[in-house]
């Protein structure tokens, strides 16, 4: 059975490992830009502002989608007990 508690501290912990997931992705996005440009390219036909585009609204969809379904709810249920 799920307590209030555990669901806290699941979504908790969901939410610092998603964070912490986006902050390693924009730190190899930022330290090995060429080198994953380069190994994407090879399957797709992408131009360097296509690629960064797409990387930037990916993370930016990860950091919304951690706020909206894991950091509000934890917060909701901090305030809540």
């Amino acid at each position: 059975m799920i307590t209030i508690e555990l669901l806290r501290n699941v979504l908790g912990w969901a939410g610092l490992f998603n964070l912490l997931l986006v902050t390693v992705w924009f730190s190899l996005f930022l330290g090995m830009h060429d080198r994953m440009y380069a190994w994407h390219r090879r399957w797709f036909r992408l131009s360097v502002e296509t690629f960064d585009a797409i990387h930037y609204a990916g993370m930016a969809w990860a950091k919304i989608a951690t706020w909206i379904f894991f950091i509000l709810p934890y917060l909701a249920l901090r305030i809540a007990s």
